[in-house]
């Protein structure tokens, strides 16, 4: 009876790591499980998850066909469609900076891309993905087209639903939209990612935003 409750336990602390677990798709046919880390240059950076064991491996993106999320989205994609329909490294990002992928959720306020910047470090931006902020309200990281001012929303003129940025704890927030910059952080601290909107209880979804820095 004690081996059964202990090996019911075991299940327990393991399912909610399954059901929410990335799953990295390579050219060989090869799926792993487990979470996207980050995104460096032409490799990227995987932690599998075998049960209870966890592994981190370094993987070049030309083995790679696909990283399935567990929202649904697609990492670099079908490799036969447009470069628009994947999160790619934008153009004009010099080489050698660090990256990392994180997700923006559309019912929080600010998402912690564990980043630390200093005054004047260029940041670069790539949004992916969609996110519903109302009914019959669906966009990406440029927000509402046409979109009017509302002053509740903490950039009041800039698009509704727009992907937006701060550092620290102050509340200087920054627009991104789906420009990739170069964006120059004016203070040191954090850097956290949101939406443009006022009111989040109704919102769902998310984006992938890959963060050059």
């Amino acid at each position: 009876m004690k081996l059964r409750l202990a090996l019911l336990s075991l299940t327990l602390l393991i399912m909610p790591v399954a059901l929410t677990a990335d799953t990295l798709v390579l050219t060989n046919g090869r799926r792993v499980q487990g979470e996207l880390v980050g995104v460096y240059g032409r490799e990227i950076e995987f932690e599998e998850r075998d049960g209870g064991r966890r592994r981190t491996m370094r993987v070049s993106r030309s083995e790679i066909e696909r990283i399935e999320f567990n929202d649904g989205q697609n990492f670099f994609g079908d490799r036969g469609r447009d470069r628009d329909d994947r999160i790619d490294v934008a153009p004009g990002i010099p080489r050698g900076m660090r990256e990392r992928t994180v997700t923006v959720p559309a019912s929080a306020a600010w998402a912690d891309t564990g980043i630390e910047v200093r005054a004047g470090q260029a940041i670069y931006f790539q949004a992916n993905g969609e996110w519903r902020w109302g009914p019959n309200r669906r966009d990406g990281a440029n927000g509402e087209k046409d979109s009017p001012v509302n002053r509740n929303r903490p950039l009041p003129e800039r698009p509704a639903a727009a992907l937006i940025g701060r550092v620290g704890d102050r509340d200087e927030y920054f627009f991104i939209g789906g420009d990739p910059g170069p964006y120059r952080a004016r203070s040191s601290g954090r850097l956290y990612l949101g939406i443009n909107d006022d009111v989040l209880t109704d919102n769902s979804g998310n984006l992938r935003v890959s963060i050059a820095y």
